[in-house]
């Protein structure tokens, strides 16, 4: 019986350089025994709706974009029953892309189809965001419009680079809020600047975490809230901390859990996975267990020359 591929990709991502692959892709897949429909994206959502309305007709789904165009997929996948969810692909060709980084997914094309059809599967934690949903992140306050505030040609340009110098010229507008927050039957309330809710050692190009402290199947979320900072010297701290994973000054409040409710008390700005997540007042996130099966390579090379050998 032929096996079945659904491949979406977004031929903007990054500098468009999926464009030149797309040929060896589908030979790679189809050299192995699949049927594959390639779909590329066209606008806002395209990723959603085709893996929504497609997905369950496919044994494979293969991803081709940055994290934005990930979180679309992932999106449709979670709206199909979980015995019928296409086991999930990644070729990563984003400006920065924080999930394959975690996950130590090649951002080599042909490597990365290769590991795609000669590697493991991985049961992979995703989250629920009131209504919606992110891979690896979901944030809000200083720095979080960064991401989807910084125009795609200067990313496709400057690549990681450009998200630096958006975040330095917003310096000067950091803003705290006032949040009641519960998590797993733990209530803290406060003034803060910036909150994050992730599964993943990458965000924003920077390591955010060390390997040995995530987990990506363990059910729990890693949580950073940072207070609102006294003066100009706790800021200098707090910013430092971040870049240097070192989260132990009095300004920073971290947990871990699988189930957080935020409430506000006026309308937060929230980025999924890098891209505009709504303002919401209040905001429910729930960890979905192992709801999503990824492929991820063998780290043995010659796995790879094989698939080489078929180009």
């Amino acid at each position: 019986m032929t096996k079945k591929a659904l491949f979406v990709f977004n031929p903007c991502s990054g500098k468009g350089t999926i464009k030149t692959k797309l040929f060896d892709i589908i030979d790679i897949l189809s050299a192995v025994g699949y049927e594959v429909t390639a779909c590329p994206t066209q606008k806002r959502l395209d990723g959603y709706e085709i893996v929504q309305k497609k997905g369950e007709s496919y044994s494979l789904l293969v991803v081709s974009g940055g994290d934005g165009t990930l979180n679309e997929c992932i999106k449709g996948l979670l709206q199909i029953p979980e015995d019928k969810r296409p086991t999930v692909g990644y070729i990563p060709t984003g400006s920065t892309n924080d999930f394959a980084c975690s996950l130590k997914i090649s951002k080599k094309p042909i490597v990365a189809v290769g590991n795609i059809v000669n590697g493991k599967e991985f049961k992979c934690d995703v989250g629920r965001f009131n209504e919606s949903c992110f891979v690896y992140i979901a944030a809000f306050g200083a720095f979080t419009e960064v991401a989807y505030g910084t125009p795609q040609q200067v990313k496709n340009y400057l690549g990681h680079m450009a998200y630096i110098l958006e975040g330095i010229k917003r310096l000067s507008n950091i803003k705290s809020y006032y949040l009641d927050i519960e998590y797993d039957g733990v209530q803290v309330s406060g003034d803060f600047i910036y909150g994050m809710v992730s599964n993943s050692t990458f965000v924003g190009g920077v390591r955010s975490y060390r390997n040995h402290d995530v987990d990506f199947s363990d059910g729990l979320f890693e949580c950073v809230l940072i207070r609102e900072p006294e003066n100009a010297i706790e800021m200098q701290v707090m910013v430092t901390g971040l870049l240097m994973q070192d989260f132990s000054s009095k300004g920073f409040y971290t947990f871990k859990a699988s189930r957080i409710n935020i409430q506000s008390k006026e309308k937060l700005s929230w980025t999924l996975d890098g891209e505009y997540g709504g303002d919401h007042i209040n905001v429910e996130i729930e960890n979905l267990h192992k709801a999503m099966t990824i492929m991820l390579g063998d780290k043995r090379p010659q796995n790879i020359d094989k698939v080489a050998e078929l180009l």
